[in-house]
């Protein structure tokens, strides 16, 4: 669960459409969810990633992540700000951001996409080290950001290493 929920007001369609940083940093509605939301807006960034496919190579749109990350840290600060809380749940901006590089990895199959998704999401919610002292103490929209980063960089470690595994096990097969 992200910091500071409890604290302040919930978001709602009025909220969402207020200010350009709301509909964004909502992730254009995903985070209004009522239950999940980072999951929904995990999913808004798969199917961004799905239609950018359709006209850009993966590597294009890994690195279209980055302005993107600028993007939602001044989306999450100013959306922060108005709603009394820094990390509120539902901005999910920081989860379509994060997966989009992840998925443009695991674009070879959609077995592949479904094991950056679940492990995206487990590390973004389990948050083990420094991804919940990144939440805690980094501040603004920059902290909002960076601790989804990292969870899709633990994301990224572990199928390297499934994929890595694979290929030596299928090596020692033929």
């Amino acid at each position: 669960m992200a910091a500071d929920t409890t604290t302040s007001r919930a978001p709602d369609a009025r909220f969402l459409v207020a200010h350009p940083a709301h509909f964004i940093a909502l992730g254009f509605g995903a985070g209004l969810a009522p239950r999940a939301p980072g999951t929904f807006g995990t999913l808004l960034g798969w199917a961004i990633f799905l239609v950018l496919y359709e006209w850009l190579a993966p590597l294009t749109i890994a690195f279209l992540a980055i302005p993107l990350f600028f993007v939602g840290v001044w989306a999450c600060d100013v959306t922060g700000r108005h709603l009394g809380a820094q990390d509120h749940g539902s901005m999910v901006w920081d989860e379509v951001v994060a997966f989009l590089p992840l998925a443009a990895l695991a674009s070879a199959s959609l077995l592949m996409q479904l094991v950056a998704f679940g492990l995206f999401r487990l590390f973004d919610i389990w948050k083990p080290f420094p991804i919940r002292h990144v939440e805690r103490n980094v501040k603004g929209g920059f902290g909002v950001m960076l601790d989804d980063l990292i969870a899709a960089c633990y994301a990224y470690v572990v199928i390297a290493a499934l994929t890595i595994i694979g290929y030596k096990l299928l090596g020692t097969m033929s």
